[in-house]
C-alpha cells in the first residue's frame, strides 16, 4: 500500500501533465483568433483556423500563413465564380451588359489585385520580412469590397446576390490573415 500511493500519484501527475500539454496545443487557435476579436468573428476564424492540417500545433505566425493561404484561396474562388456569373449575365435574369461588366470588374480585383497581393504577403510573412508584407495590405482585401461596389451600381440583384456570400466570406478571410500579420509581427 505504501508504494501505490506513490505510484498513483506519479500517475495523476503524468495524466495531468499531458492533458494541459494537450490543451495548451489545442487553444493555440482559440489563443490567436482571441488576440484578433475586434476585427474578426471568433468562432469563424477558430472554425476556419481549424480546417487546416496543423493548426492546432502552430503558432500564430503559423496561423497567419494559414490565414493567408485560405483568403486567397477564397478569392481564387470568387474570382471563378465571377467570371461564370459574368459569362452568364446576358441570359435570361442575368443583368445584361451592366452586371456583366460589374462581374468581370469583380474577377479582375480579385485575380489581378487581391489573390496575388495575398499570396505575395503570404510569402513575405514567412520569411518574417514584415515591412514587404505590410506594403501589400492595402491591395489584399480591395476586392470583396470592389467587387460589391461594382454591383452595386450595376443595379442588378441577381448579380449581387451570386456575388454576396463569396465577397463576404473573403472579407473576412482577408481581415483575419490582416489582423494576424498585425499582431505576429
Amino acid at each position: 500500500m505504501g508504494r501505490v500511493r506513490p505510484l498513483l500519484a506519479a500517475a495523476a501527475a503524468a495524466l495531468l501533465c499531458c492533458y494541459c500539454y494537450g490543451g495548451a496545443a489545442a487553444d493555440a487557435v482559440a489563443e490567436s483568433c482571441d488576440a484578433i476579436r475586434d476585427f474578426v468573428d471568433v468562432s469563424f476564424c477558430a472554425s476556419r483556423l481549424r480546417s487546416v492540417p496543423g493548426a492546432a500545433a502552430a503558432d500564430r505566425h503559423g496561423h497567419l500563413l494559414m490565414a493567408a493561404d485560405l483568403a486567397a484561396a477564397s478569392g481564387a474562388s470568387a474570382r471563378d465564380a465571377a467570371a461564370a456569373l459574368a459569362r452568364d449575365a446576358e441570359g435570361t435574369g442575368g443583368g445584361g451588359p451592366a452586371a456583366r461588366d460589374a462581374l468581370e470588374a469583380c474577377g479582375i480585383l480579385y485575380g489581378a489585385a487581391s489573390v496575388p497581393a495575398l499570396r505575395l504577403m503570404r510569402g513575405y510573412a514567412a520569411a518574417r520580412s514584415w515591412g514587404a508584407a505590410r506594403a501589400l495590405l492595402p491591395l489584399t482585401g480591395q476586392a470583396g469590397i470592389g467587387c460589391d461596389a461594382a454591383l452595386a451600381g450595376a443595379g442588378s440583384a441577381a448579380a449581387a446576390t451570386g456575388m454576396a456570400g463569396a465577397n463576404r466570406e473573403f472579407d473576412q478571410l482577408s481581415t483575419m490573415a490582416t489582423a494576424l500579420l498585425n499582431k505576429a509581427s
